[in-house]
Formats: C-alpha cells, sequence, structure tokens
C-alpha cells in the first residue's frame, strides 16, 4: 500500500488562556490516502475545527503546536516557515470554513475573491480568470453567476455564502481538502450537487478530503473512513461499512440514538446528558465517564487504551479490553434524564385558529442602476405567499437556497417591510401598527437567525445577550431573577451557567446558535421563526433543542415556522409542511402527505436528493436541469418549467392555479388539473 498523502502524529495543540491552557487537541493520529475521503465526527467543543486550523497553521495567535508532527506527502508542515507555508495553502492544501460570513472578505466582490485565489497560485488572470470563476460558480451551483460576480457578500444568503467559499477552495484543485462543515448551509439539492463536484473532482485529480460534519447522512455516502472525536481526542476509528453498522464506542452509539426522523416523532430524542468537560483540567479515566450510560468504577480511575477490533476498528475504551469481556452485555446502569422544567409561564391549549396568517404577502427589492438609481426592475424574492400558523403547530418551509425563505420569515416579524399582502397576529394587521405598539407586541414574536455570528454582538457578553430582549421589554423581574433565568435558559440548551460571562467569539459555532435560541426564549415569545436554527448543530446537540422546542410547544402552546432544509428535522418537528420555490409556495400539506406521497416534481427532486445512513436503501437522485432562475426575472409560466423533467406546452403559458388535492394537501402544478 502506497504511503498516505497527509499524515498526524500525536498531534497537540493548545490555546493559552488567562488562568490555564486549554488543550484543545490532546494526542490525535490519523492519516489520509490519495483519493479517500476521511470524516471526522465529533460534538462542537471536541476539537475538530482546531485539528483542522492546525493542519493548516492557521492557529489564532493564543494558539500553538506543542509536539507532534504533520506530514503533506513526505513534507514536514509543522516546522514549515510561513512565507513556504503560504505556497501550501490554497494550492496544495484549501480549506473550506464553517462561517462563511467570517472568512468571505466584506469589501471585495465574491468574483474578485476567487480571481485572488487563481492569481496568488496559478497567476491566471483576466479573461481566463473570469471563465474559470464563472465556471467554478457554475459548478458550485450558484444562480445566475454573471451577475452574482459583481455582488458582495452581505448580498448573498448563508447558503450561497458557502457556494462561494467552495468555489475559493475548489480554485486550484488542491491534493487536500480540508472541508470543515461544507454542507451545513446547504439545501439538499445544492448539497448532493456539491458532493458530487467533490467526488467528480476526487475521480479526476486524486483528492483526498478531510470532512468534518455533523451529518451522518453525509457521511454515509461520501466517506470512505470514519473518526469520532471527543474532548480533544479519537475515541474510534473504522470503515464506513463498519461504523454505520457496528459503532463501537457509547458515545457513537449515542449520536446514532440522537438522529430524529418519523420513527422518533412521538418518542423523545436520546440525547446525551451534560457537555464536553473542559479541555483546561488534567483527566483521570476516561473522559467521557461523566456521561457515559455504562461507565463503571474503572472507567473514572483508569484511562483506556486503544483496542483494534477484528474488522480493522480501533475504540479507546475499557468494554473491549480483553479482561472486561463480561461488562459488554451489561445494560445501561443509568436512566436517560428527565427533561429540565422550560423556562415560562402556563400552558396554552393549541387552537385550530390562526395564531399568525398571511395573505398574498409579497416583498419585492428594487434594481438600481445608472447615475441617479432609477430603479430599472424589482427582486421577487416572495410573490404571493399565504400561510396560516395555529398555536400550537409547526409549520415547516423548506426549498432551495434563495427561494425567498428567510424573507417571508424576516417579514413576518416584520423587519422586512410588504409591498403588498398582510401579516395578521392574533387578528391583527402587524402592518397597521404605530412603531412604539409594535415594539410592545415583539416579545410574542421572536426569530432565531441563521448565521448566529452575524446576530451576536460581539461586544456584548452572553448574560448580556440574552438579557437585553428581557430588559428591553420590561419582562423577566428585578435583575436578581432575570440573572437566576439566564442560568435555566442557558442550561436548557446545553451551555453551563459559567459561560455567561464569555463573548461570542469565545464559542464554536454550535454553541453560538445555542446562545440565540436562548435569547429567543428569554422574552416568552408565542411564535418563534426559526431559520435554520439546528444547521450548525451536532445531532447530540440537536436532539437536546428539538426536545426542548416540543416541550415548549406542548407546555405553552408555543408556534413556530420551521425553516430547514434538514427533512429528518421536518419530519421529526413539523405538523405541516410548505415547499417554496422562487418567491412562491408550490406544494403545502400535512408533514405525511407532503414527505411520503409528494405530488409536485420540485419536491419529489427536493426529497429525493435526502442523503440516508440506511446502507441498504438505494435511492434515485433526480437530478435537476440548469439553476435557479433569477428572482429578478422568473419564467413567464410556472417558475420550475425549465428545470422541471415533466414540464408540457402549457406550462410554458401562466403560473398554474391551486389544486386541492385532499382536505390539507395542494399543489401548484398542471399535472394535478382542477376538478
Amino acid at each position: 500500500m502506497s504511503a498516505p498523502l497527509l499524515q498526524v502524529e500525536d498531534l497537540r495543540t493548545w490555546i493559552a488562556g488567562r488562568d490555564c491552557d486549554v488543550r484543545a487537541v490532546d494526542g490525535v493520529s490519523l492519516d489520509i490516502r490519495r483519493g479517500e475521503t476521511f470524516a471526522l465526527l465529533g460534538e462542537s467543543g471536541s476539537g475538530k475545527s482546531i485539528t483542522a486550523l492546525s493542519i493548516m497553521r492557521l492557529l489564532p495567535d493564543a494558539g500553538a503546536i506543542v509536539s507532534g508532527r504533520v506530514m503533506l506527502d513526505g513534507l514536514e508542515l509543522t516546522g514549515l516557515p510561513e512565507r513556504q507555508m503560504r505556497d501550501v495553502r490554497g494550492r496544495r492544501i484549501a480549506m473550506i470554513f464553517q462561517e462563511p460570513g467570517a472568512s468571505l472578505n466584506p469589501v471585495m466582490t465574491v468574483g474578485d475573491q476567487v480571481r485572488e485565489v487563481l492569481d496568488r497560485h496559478l497567476g491566471v488572470r483576466g479573461e481566463a480568470a473570469d471563465r474559470r470563476v464563472l465556471e467554478l460558480f457554475e459548478a458550485v451551483g450558484i444562480p445566475d453567476p454573471s451577475r452574482r460576480l459583481g455582488e458582495f457578500p452581505f448580498q448573498l444568503s448563508g447558503g450561497l455564502k458557502q457556494r462561494v467559499m467552495i468555489a475559493c477552495a475548489l480554485a486550484c484543485e488542491p491534493e487536500l481538502l480540508v472541508a470543515d462543515e461544507p454542507t451545513t448551509a446547504l439545501d439538499v439539492t445544492i448539497q448532493a450537487q456539491v458532493l458530487d463536484l467533490l467526488r467528480d473532482i476526487q475521480r479526476r485529480t486524486g483528492m483526498s478530503m478531510l470532512l468534518i460534519t455533523h451529518d451522518l447522512g453525509v457521511v454515509s455516502e461520501t466517506a470512505h473512513r470514519v473518526a469520532v472525536m471527543y474532548a480533544g481526542e479519537i475515541v474510534e476509528t473504522g470503515s464506513r461499512e463498519a461504523f454505520f453498522e457496528r459503532p463501537a464506542h457509547p458515545y457513537t452509539n449515542k449520536l446514532f440514538a440522537s438522529i430524529p426522523g418519523s420513527r422518533s416523532r412521538a418518542e423523545r430524542l436520546a440525547v446525551i446528558r451534560g457537555t464536553v468537560p473542559p479541555l483546561t483540567r488534567d483527566f483521570v479515566g476516561c473522559r467521557f465517564a461523566d456521561r457515559c450510560d455504562r461507565a463503571w468504577d474503572r472507567c473514572r480511575t483508569t484511562e483506556p487504551a486503544v483496542h483494534r477490533l477484528p474488522d480493522g476498528q480501533t475504540v479507546r475504551c475499557h468494554l473491549y479490553a480483553p479482561e472486561c469481556v463480561e461488562m459488554r452485555g451489561r445494560p445501561a446502569a443509568v436512566a436517560e434524564p428527565e427533561a429540565a422544567p422550560a423556562v415560562g409561564g402556563t400552558r396554552v391549549s393549541s387552537s385550530s385558529h390562526p395564531l399568525l396568517a398571511t395573505q398574498d404577502l409579497r416583498i419585492h427589492f428594487p434594481i438600481r442602476r445608472g447615475l441617479f438609481k432609477r430603479v430599472v426592475g424589482h427582486v421577487k424574492a416572495v410573490d404571493g405567499v399565504s400561510l396560516a400558523i395555529p398555536a400550537g403547530r409547526t409549520i415547516a418551509l423548506v426549498g432551495e437556497s434563495g427561494c425567498g425563505k428567510t424573507t417571508v420569515g424576516k417579514g413576518i416579524v416584520q423587519l422586512l417591510g410588504a409591498v403588498s399582502g398582510t401579516v395578521r397576529f392574533e387578528g391583527v394587521d402587524l402592518s397597521s401598527l404605530d412603531a412604539s405598539t409594535l415594539r410592545q407586541r415583539r416579545r410574542d414574536f421572536q426569530i432565531i437567525f441563521q448565521d448566529p455570528f452575524a446576530s451576536l454582538n460581539p461586544r456584548m457578553r452572553v448574560s448580556e445577550i440574552v438579557e437585553e430582549g428581557m430588559t428591553a421589554l420590561g419582562i423577566g423581574g428585578s435583575p436578581v431573577e432575570r440573572s437566576a433565568r439566564i442560568d435555566k435558559l442557558l442550561e436548557q440548551v446545553g451551555l453551563s451557567p459559567d459561560m455567561r460571562y464569555r463573548y461570542p467569539h469565545e464559542f464554536s459555532g454550535g454553541q453560538r446558535q445555542r446562545i440565540a435560541i436562548a435569547r429567543a426564549l428569554a422574552v416568552d415569545p408565542k411564535l418563534i421563526v426559526c431559520d435554520e436554527p439546528t444547521s450548525a448543530l451536532d445531532v447530540s446537540v440537536q436532539a437536546q433543542i428539538l426536545n426542548l422546542l416540543k416541550d415548549l410547544q406542548d407546555r405553552l402552546g408555543l408556534a413556530y415556522l420551521f425553516i430547514t432544509h434538514n427533512i429528518s428535522v421536518v419530519e421529526y418537528l413539523a405538523h405541516e409542511v410548505a415547499v417554496m420555490y422562487l418567491g412562491r409556495i408550490v406544494e403545502y400539506g400535512t408533514a405525511d402527505e407532503v414527505l411520503r406521497t409528494p405530488k409536485h416534481p420540485y419536491t419529489q427532486a427536493l426529497l429525493s436528493a435526502v442523503p440516508s445512513i440506511e446502507r441498504g436503501t438505494q435511492r434515485e437522485v433526480i437530478r435537476l436541469q440548469g439553476d435557479l432562475p433569477s428572482p429578478a426575472a422568473p419564467p413567464p409560466g410556472c417558475h420550475f418549467e425549465p428545470r422541471c423533467p415533466r414540464a408540457m406546452p402549457e406550462c410554458k403559458s401562466a403560473y398554474p392555479a391551486e389544486t386541492r388535492l385532499s382536505a390539507t394537501q395542494r399543489v401548484h402544478c398542471y399535472l394535478y388539473p382542477q376538478k
């Protein structure tokens, strides 16, 4: 067997703290072969991203590699001068960062940022660079790529920013791609397209990939080998087949039990109690012992060795020591803990009457050009959306990036003004309220934004961020009562109350999202617009958040508009599903109707692209032709017609009217004529 492309040997990376060092990576060893995808899994705070940054030599000023080696095809990277390392980064090793909003230059157009990579490493300039940038934008599924070249990052959605990052990383076709949550902000159709693109580049160039992700479906369909990381060290490795058929470590088994879906819809999701232990302490025994249902005395006093199993898996656990065979068959000794009481008032019964209703909502953005910035057109981001959300119900809004989902959410909570249509909350037209009255009503509806990095004030501590809404709206009682409430909220979203004095930059992406959720819950809202609230969370914390949202809904009658591309979350949480395409809802129905018997060709394509962890499941992905049309110039007939595999001549003539297929399911499609 040929030597691996990348070898990491006993890597230890520490980050200097005020009182003590954080041992973020504590003895990690791995190797990645040529043309292989190596997946690294684990909870937020386990050290995955710091491992990637160590390989790239992109550690923060306080971070340092204290021991170990990183070898790229025989070249030692840890001792390489920075000038030479710059030639390696971007050309031989490229990285897709977890947060594109923080990684893209806000004062450069996205086209210039990709051109910069081509110029620096390949010397490609001028028209050749322009052609290459367009090819990359088309390859990663950016709609209307020629127009997007001149736009800045703030003009793009989270999903589009992530695609620009991927284009930058793939520009020079590197030998190794370090992908830190590369598909987190992407909907499933673009995710399938991007993963196909990565696999195609691997086949053509032999590129290797270190894939850091919490999406087990992506791992199942992409990875060749898998490693699970916990508290700074790797606890399990193995081939993809062995990992999904025979997960060995108790932590890995808990991760699988945390995955939502229709099978667990009537049940609480399994959660891993507690949080990843602080990496500032000296560990005695197994690092997972305090959270493990199968731990015994030896786990707390003796560090487990790494054991190799017959099928090639390795696992760091006492259960696999030869002298502990009898413990392996012992049932879990610790029962699943009960849910912590939710912060809030008394229970509100759900009702069939809508808490919130939108009628023919339209939100258009003017396109201005010329010296006098005259309006020459409009971007029809939302173009006639009608929704009704009863108290105690969850409506999931799904669709591709750029289809208008987030704009609908912002229009509902009055962060964007509508061109026409109404938004009624408890029968009151919100657009008719003056600023003072609307401010007082804001406690009734909150929003959790997609990008926690951009939505949290970097100059405020966590406690100030969570308390700000309570103070502004005059709720929560005295300062002492608000302080106690903040502690309870942080515990509910899986954070330690001790973290209340930290700033947002001191947290991982998943932890920042939990802070945003705590802030939204702090004012006891009746409706929460959840814009991809679990996209940055690993599956164990996602389970904790979904359990919390469901508990609050059951007890307080909370309503949710849940914007997401995670279909397993939709299966678990949603009562109804609305499928959106280019500013309009094309199909609506109960979760079972839409997910089990989808009618619209777009819905069928969307669901076909969902990756599955079931290894025996064969699925045929419906590949959509072309790009999402520009909302500034939508097609004259059915908006989906240019990409639809079942398009008919009449689809070009006019937008199809609504057809009711049942009391709850309706669709806009000529395949289902009105009766």
